[in-house]
């Protein structure tokens, strides 16, 4: 199973497995990861699941798609950065074992 480390404005570690086919929002819901507030639950519809993407997982993870929903909910979010994304729209895969997403100082 995927191990996906989140990591807290404060710099606290939370590795965790996710399951293949969860998103990495669910995956931090799922075990109580704070930072993470996820209050549309998953529907792309509130940006509290806002994330950066480390950079070395960039390449495979991808940005949003401009002009997209996640694109749109991403000019809600607190203080976005060239690789921030929204964890409910990252779907887990084998190739992302090891992915490492850090969160904002606040989701709202």
């Amino acid at each position: 199973m995927p191990k996906v480390t989140y990591v807290e404005y404060n710099g606290t570690r939370h590795e965790i497995d996710v399951p293949v086919g969860r998103s990495v929002m669910q995956g931090a819901v799922d075990n109580n990861v704070p930072g993470i507030d996820a209050d549309c639950g998953g529907e792309c519809a509130c940006a509290t699941c806002h994330v950066y993407v480390d950079p070395p997982w960039l390449e495979i993870v991808g940005l949003p798609v401009p002009g997209s929903q996640e694109a749109s909910m991403l000019s809600f979010a607190a203080v976005t950065q060239p690789d921030s994304r929204l964890s409910c729209q990252i779907q887990v895969t084998e190739a992302l074992d090891g992915l490492v997403v850090r969160m904002p100082e606040g989701q709202h």
